[in-house]
């Protein structure tokens, strides 16, 4: 997957950095579900966090709607996103059916 992951930070012109599989991300129950679009977003990695929060359908401010997962689990939750995790913090992205749309957001460096 890093190969894949690097071809689209060039693709990108964005720095590749690596998500190991052991930190965590923060994401929706519902990403499991196909449900469009999903949605990512990357913070500066802090700890065991990847920086990564990952959506499927529409944001919620429930203050549990984001559940800590390992990264390694995403290979069945949903294998779709694998590609984009090595986008560096400060990165976005926004897939749906023959959509992709990938894009800095430096308002997310704000920490």
């Amino acid at each position: 997957m890093e190969k894949e992951q690097i071809l689209l930070c060039n693709k990108y012109s964005c720095q590749y950095t690596p998500s190991p599989e052991h930190l965590k991300i923060g994401v929706s129950l519902n990403i499991k579900d196909n449900i469009f679009p999903i949605h990512g977003l990357r913070h500066p990695p802090k700890g065991d966090t990847s920086g990564w929060y990952i959506w499927a359908g529409d944001y919620s401010e429930d203050p549990n709607f984001f559940q800590p997962l390992h990264i390694i689990h995403l290979k069945d939750w949903c294998p779709l996103i694998l590609p984009y995790l090595g986008l560096s913090a400060g990165w976005r992205f926004l897939l749906a059916p023959d959509y992709e749309d990938v894009w800095q957001d430096d308002k997310l460096l704000l920490v």
